[in-house]
C-alpha cells in the first residue's frame, strides 16, 4: 500500500542485492518478526477501538504533499 500511495513498485529481489541496497540495516530488513497486542491487551484490559493500523496507513492524509 505504501508503494502505491507513492507510485512506486514495489519488486522481489536477491539477498545479495537487499544487503547491498540496505548495507547495515539489512540484517533487520530481512527479519520476519510477527507481533500482536495481546498481550498488551490482556495486561491492560484494553481494546482497540479504531480502525486498524494498515487502515489507518492507507489513508491519503499521510501521503498529502
Amino acid at each position: 500500500m505504501i508503494d502505491r500511495r507513492l507510485g512506486l513498485e514495489a519488486v522481489g529481489t536477491s539477498a545479495d542485492r537487499a544487503a547491498a541496497h540496505f548495507g547495515w540495516f539489512a540484517h533487520f530488513a530481512a527479519l520476519d518478526n510477527p507481533a500482536t497486542g495481546e498481550h498488551t491487551q490482556a495486561l491492560l484490559g484494553w481494546r482497540p477501538a479504531q480502525v486498524g493500523w494498515l487502515a489507518e496507513l492507507d489513508r491519503a492524509a499521510y501521503f498529502a504533499l
